[in-house]
């Protein structure tokens, strides 16, 4: 990704993220999906800037967002590159007001996501991640290179959803455990924990439930620029746009991609 592109992406997400502050300030009211899932104003504002914004930079990419019509399968099958978009990932984030809540833009090429910003209006920092140039957040401190850490024996730091979690997450838990010694724990909203990986802060991400592709493509292209790694439990690789349903396999996301992970984590139960 060329230098002018990557800071038009930037521009591009912190205006999503002031659309979203708009109404995040307000008295909003709260729409259910289909699937159960929460909807906003906010949800819809920064979908409609995104939507505009990558359509006037690259207008021969398609976009695929959470809040559009979804195209079906056999159209999308056919695509070599494409946006993929959560206007507002953490939307129960955004909701209970913890300021831990994204905006997420990924650029999919071959199944793999080569390309992402991840936006957190809040805290106005901005992280992206390129296969080619590497990770960077940028906050009023300026850029920073984000290059994950590096796993230590003896503990092991997880970040686990705020909102996401049950009886599995913590039996597993108590296995890590006894595999790793020391086990501590950051719970945290949205794909802010991918990020938090990318810099350096946890070890490990275990996700033990549902997701869609477009919660993590953008923090995931951030993680694996930083030097991590995102995998199913099953051991196969994690891709996109690779079947008719968009959600994910449960998957681990680390900050250490040199770590022998595979063979060291215990088993997922059932």
């Amino acid at each position: 990704m060329d230098a002018q592109l990557t800071q038009a992406l930037i521009d591009l997400t912190r205006r999503a993220g002031e659309a979203i502050l708009k109404i995040y300030q307000t008295d909003f009211s709260v729409e259910i999906k289909g699937d159960e899932s929460p909807l906003t104003q906010a949800d819809l504002a920064s979908h409609r800037t995104i939507v505009e914004g990558l359509s006037a930079l690259t207008p021969d990419i398609p976009v695929f967002s959470e809040e559009s019509d979804p195209p079906d399968f056999a159209t999308r099958q056919s695509w070599q590159s494409y946006w993929l978009v959560d206007p507002l990932d953490g939307t129960k984030e955004f909701i209970n007001k913890n300021g831990e809540f994204t905006v997420n833009i990924a650029l999919i090429e071959n199944h793999q996501p080569v390309f992402g910003v991840v936006g957190v209006p809040v805290r106005d920092v901005v992280y992206t991640g390129d296969a080619e140039r590497g990770a960077f957040k940028y906050s009023a401190e300026g850029r920073t290179s984000l290059n994950g850490r590096k796993m230590k024996e003896g503990s092991v730091t997880i970040v686990a959803s705020r909102s996401h979690g049950g009886e599995r997450l913590e039996g597993y838990l108590e296995d890590l455990q006894a595999e790793f010694g020391e086990v501590s724990r950051t719970p945290v909203g949205s794909s802010l924990k991918l990020c938090i990986l990318a810099e350096g802060e946890a070890d490990l991400y275990p996700r033990l439930g549902p997701t869609s592709e477009w919660d993590i493509a953008a923090a995931d292209a951030v993680l694996r620029a930083a030097g991590g790694d995102v995998w199913a439990v099953d051991g196969s690789e994690l891709d996109y746009n690779n079947k008719e349903s968009v959600l994910n396999p449960e998957f681990f996301a680390v900050a250490d991609g040199s770590f022998p992970w595979r063979e060291r984590l215990p088993r997922v139960p059932e």
